[in-house]
């Protein structure tokens, strides 16, 4: 993986800048019996944002890239409305669900404008694998080095 490269991606530099914020502002907020739960779920979702958006980066292809993407924002919409409960149960004051809500709008839309870029610019549109390339049964179908590609 590529991390300088993808430290360079401002989706994800604020999608990780996010995460945590969860985990180091809202857990440790939590009363004990949420240790294992809300506490997990929370720290679940809003761990998935980054690291989708990640493995999308990590594609050849634009539409696997979008997909992750998609997934990354409903994880971010998941975690939101963990912040809802959160809030409604008196474990975090409205102020920090205020600011992180504010955050979730603005990585959504940070999101949504990397998909925008991402079907336009589509890359590895022109990607093609050969399933014989990956058959470990039978090599007789390998290309050469001197033999032309055929569709």
């Amino acid at each position: 993986m590529s991390v300088k490269s993808l430290a360079s991606l401002n989706t994800w530099i604020k999608a990780k800048g996010f995460a945590l914020r969860v985990y180091r502002e809202v857990v440790p907020l939590f009363p004990a019996e949420e240790k294992w739960s809300m506490a997990q779920q929370i720290r679940r979702s809003a761990n998935s944002i980054p690291a989708n958006i990640a493995e999308g980066y990590g594609r050849f292809h634009y539409q696997d890239n979008i997909r992750f993407c998609y997934i990354a924002r409903g994880s971010l919409e998941e975690t939101l409305i963990h912040l809802v409960m959160c809030v409604e149960l008196n474990y975090i004051p409205k102020s920090l669900f205020d600011s992180l809500a504010e955050d979730g709008e603005k990585l959504t839309q940070l999101i949504n404008g990397y998909i925008g870029y991402l079907k336009r610019s589509k890359q590895g549109k022109n990607i093609r694998e050969d399933e014989a390339l990956y058959d470990a049964e039978d090599n007789s179908q390998l290309p050469t080095p001197d033999s032309p590609i055929t569709s």
